[in-house]
């Protein structure tokens, strides 16, 4: 029994992603969690733009996860492209959706009354029902994935060398602990270089000068 199970994962663990969407679909539980584990990184990645920019990890990540697992039952090789896509696509709208309610939120306490905390943007880049709503909320902002690159690229300017590598690894999904064996450093130490990044992140939003030159 322990001998058809192990090569059972081996077997799965060798299949591409698409032969695993079709096996899910049959029922297939191990399928499905040989993809789950396999774009797990791609949550992440997806993710962190917004948890550097003032998000809660667990939250996002339990939202992108959403997304990758409606894209694991969903996908369909014949109106998609490839599964990698597909399931980006999916964690993304996802992701996106969060910050959409998130900001739906602070809108409505904005109602009431002035948030201190959340820059002036331009009024004509964003559209609401309410006509007098003249600021963006970070969210709404960290939505348009080219102010979101902009805004990345800004705080860079302002990162030492080693916060600097730092975030090129924790963009790319690593855990702290796979950066710290990266950089020869302990997990705090990456740890700690990730709270000052998102402190540096946190000025820059705070202060609207996000320039996409």
């Amino acid at each position: 029994m322990c001998n058809c199970n192990e090569n059972l994962f081996v077997s799965l663990n060798r299949l591409p992603d698409e032969e695993l969407c079709i096996l899910t679909g049959k029922g297939n539980r191990q399928a499905e969690e040989e993809l789950v584990a396999r774009y797990h990184r791609l949550v992440r990645t997806c993710a962190r733009p917004f948890f550097l920019a003032g998000g809660d990890s667990e939250d996002l990540t339990q939202e992108g996860m959403v997304g990758l697992i409606h894209a694991v039952r969903e996908y369909d090789a014949d109106k998609a492209a490839t599964f990698r896509t597909f399931a980006e696509i999916c964690i993304r709208n996802r992701l996106y959706s969060a910050l959409r309610a998130a900001a739906r939120d602070k809108h409505k306490a904005l109602n009431q009354s002035i948030s201190l905390d959340t820059p002036d943007f331009d009024s004509n880049s964003y559209t609401s029902g309410t006509s007098s709503m003249a600021q963006r909320n970070p969210e709404d902002f960290l939505i348009d994935r080219e102010h979101t690159a902009a805004l990345l690229a800004g705080v860079r300017k302002q990162l030492s060398e080693f916060e600097a590598k730092i975030l090129g690894y924790y963009l790319d999904g690593l855990t702290c602990r796979e950066i710290a064996e990266m950089v020869g450093k302990t997990p705090k130490s990456v740890d700690n270089a990730v709270q000052r990044i998102r402190r540096k992140v946190a000025q820059q939003l705070l202060s609207g000068d996000v320039s996409r030159s």
